[in-house]
């Protein structure tokens, strides 16, 4: 029996949605570098550099509080790159984000210290971390939305996490920047002007992405909307009025993944040196190590999203994360380089293993014509709590109580927040329905995706 070759519409479809999620996957690495890099230095450099009046402890937590300024100014860039993403489209979205986070970065590298400009220099640190903050709050959503959009049906949560899989490579790539730095340059001059390189290399990086992210197409899903003459006039408004429940079960299932991640990227470079002792490199190679494991942890991820269904996987994770949490710690306090690093990996594989199906859970919560804004409102509320405001939490309980099971609950905690929002969930409020295109009168209802492993 003859097996006809794939039609070739389908094989055009199939490269372009391919194409989609390689570039959102580079694009998503550069931004998370630039964010990352930020949190590297935040834990090695900034304390000394812009807070030099402060206690060790204070200094730590003030620059630790620019970092989770950052994730303060994400709704606001969620919501008018949401707008314009439903309105306009979501590829420019990303070219503006894309714009912001390169040049706020390569901004922060020529900022003086504090010892030149005074106060001016944590001001400036300040602003410039609410650009980046600004810009990442737009690009989560465009970049899922741009791969899942264009993807085949069966495969969305595949290709979904693609644009995941820019996390752990953005942190691989800060990680790998800061060892290289430190092992060519002494101690003092790192600290004096060799950080700045990590921040001035963004611009290369941005061209790079530039190149790539206007050469896509636009999202196959938002072009058939504009062109049934369905974007929404404002749909930020409409997205709070229709999707709200979505939202909420959106904010809570969201907040687990990005917390382990930045407790795992920039809470563990300082618990490492400062707690346990170990060299900054040694720290820093660890999370090298961890982040290849977690890359492919995810593409596995992704590709269960899709076999098992995104709630059923995405479930499993947050139950890992809530019943990792105190081994982790109990791991990582033995000071051994080996159980730190399987330590680091049970815990991102819990991240993983929500991360991959998320983008397709989270995207197909909403209608295609107010998922842009739908998407980035859900997960930047999320990443305040889950994100910046984590590794703050994570210091201040450790200095509170002296133990990492402090730590622990907090995590553990967390991860419960996400199962208990993901599991509650309806089938309705997972999966959106819009009216028919043809005729838009018609009051009947299609599903927008068919997952019925879910």
């Amino acid at each position: 029996m003859s097996i006809s070759p794939p039609a070739p519409g389908n094989a055009a479809a199939g490269r372009k949605a391919g194409t989609v999620a390689l570039a959102s996957y580079i694009g998503t690495t550069v931004e998370w570098y630039d964010f990352f890099i930020y949190g590297v230095a935040a834990t090695l450099v900034f304390r000394t550099e812009f807070f030099p009046g402060f206690s060790d402890l204070a200094g730590t937590l003030a620059s630790l509080g620019t970092f989770a300024v950052g994730f303060i100014a994400r709704p606001l860039g969620g919501v008018v790159m949401g707008h314009f993403g439903d309105r306009v489209g979501r590829k420019s979205m990303l070219v503006v984000s894309l714009l912001m986070m390169g040049i706020a970065t390569t901004l922060i590298g020529l900022i003086p210290t504090y010892d030149t400009i005074g106060a001016w220099a944590p001001i400036l640190l300040i602003v410039l971390r609410l650009v980046q903050g600004v810009g990442v709050g737009g690009e989560w959503a465009g970049a899922v939305l741009m791969a899942v959009e264009n993807a085949p049906p069966k495969r969305r949560s595949l290709y979904g996490c693609f644009p995941q899989l820019g996390l752990p490579s953005g942190i691989l790539l800060s990680q790998l920047a800061f060892l290289l730095l430190t092992g060519v340059m002494s101690a003092e001059s790192f600290t004096a002007w060799g950080w700045r390189i990590a921040f001035l290399s963004s611009s290369l990086l941005i061209v790079v992405g530039l190149l790539i992210r206007l050469r896509i197409e636009e999202s196959s899903d938002f072009e058939k909307v504009r062109d049934a003459g369905q974007v929404e006039k404002l749909p930020v408004v409409e997205v709070f009025r229709r999707s709200s429940l979505q939202i909420l079960v959106g904010s809570l299932a969201s907040i687990a993944a990005p917390a382990i991640g930045y407790i795992v990227s920039v809470y563990m470079v300082s618990y490492g040196t400062k707690t346990l002792g170990l060299p900054t490199p040694t720290m820093l190679w660890i999370l090298v190590s961890v982040s290849g494991a977690w890359i492919v942890m995810m593409l596995v991820s992704g590709l269960a999203g899709d076999r098992f269904g995104r709630k059923a996987t995405f479930t499993f994770g947050a139950a890992v994360g809530v019943l990792w949490a105190f081994p982790m710690f109990w791991l990582v306090d033995t000071g051994s380089i080996a159980l730190i690093v399987i330590a680091l990996i049970g815990i991102t594989a819990a991240n993983s293993i929500m991360a991959g199906p998320q983008p397709a859970l989270i995207t197909e919560m909403f209608p295609i014509r107010l998922r842009y804004s739908g998407a980035s409102i859900s997960y930047t509320f999320a990443s305040i709590l889950g994100g910046g405001v984590a590794p703050l939490l994570a210091t201040a309980l450790f200095a509170e109580y002296g133990t990492s099971a402090a730590v622990s609950v907090l995590i553990a905690v967390i991860c419960l927040t996400s199962l208990c929002a993901i599991l509650a969930a309806s089938r309705k409020v997972l999966y959106a329905e819009e009216p028919a295109a043809v005729p838009t009168t018609s009051r009947t209802l299609r599903p927008l995706v068919d997952d019925t492993t879910t």
